[in-house]
């Protein structure tokens, strides 16, 4: 197999949920020393990215994208060894959680899994984060991004709180949310410094903002 049809399968891998199908590609992308992060971010990554797409769509629900995850996952697993220091250009900390109120946090753990696969540090607080847990951690980690998820209308409302929060400590901090509650234009409208709506974009925001 080339190289494109390697990156296909494994993104097809994904999609489908195949945890066999994605280990399997991901040795056979070693054993032809293949570059990892590229299975990473351009088969793997793309992979959530459909999925995620499809799940906001309602055309796939939480047993669906808990499968791909589980198959991205342990193809991630495999790769990581062989990722190289310089593969990803950007280096950074970034402190995530879902806000307090809200529990849902598939979309949470997808954004940790693709930013530590780029070689990004996590700091993951977990879910139902209270907003001196994010100050204190952003602190603590002298943070470089907050990411904040909602999946709640009631719980969404502490994001402008937590916004000045973080801001009050340390001012160049940059700010993200994401999840089904929110939206670019509450983004807006609250002062985040960006919004993602599936953990692929979110990767990319990550990114962006850290090499700027």
């Amino acid at each position: 197999m080339d190289e494109k049809e390697i990156l296909g399968i494994l993104k097809d891998a994904v999609v489908k949920g195949d945890e066999k199908l994605s280990t399997e590609t991901a040795k056979v992308a070693i054993a032809d020393k293949m570059d990892a992060y590229k299975c990473i971010k351009e088969g793997l990554s793309e992979g959530m990215a459909v999925i995620s797409d499809k799940y906001d769509k309602r055309e796939v629900f939480v047993p669906q994208i808990l499968r791909s995850a589980r198959a991205m996952n342990m193809a991630v697993e495999l790769l990581k060894p062989y990722l190289k220091a310089g593969d990803s250009k950007t280096s950074g900390t970034v402190v995530i959680g879902v806000v307090q109120g809200d529990i849902h946090d598939i979309g949470k753990n997808l954004v940790k899994l693709l930013c530590e696969a780029a070689g990004v540090k996590i700091i993951d607080l977990g879910k139902s984060v209270s907003i001196d847990k994010f100050v204190d951690a952003a602190k603590e980690s002298n943070a470089d991004i907050v990411g904040m998820s909602s999946l709640m209308t009631t719980s969404m409302i502490a994001m402008p709180d937590a916004i000045k929060a973080i801001r009050d400590t340390l001012p160049d901090c940059k700010i993200i949310i994401g999840g089904g509650a929110v939206s670019q234009g509450y983004a807006d409208k609250i002062g985040a410094d960006g919004y993602a709506d599936d953990a692929a974009k979110a990767l990319k925001l990550v990114e962006s903002i850290l090499e700027a």
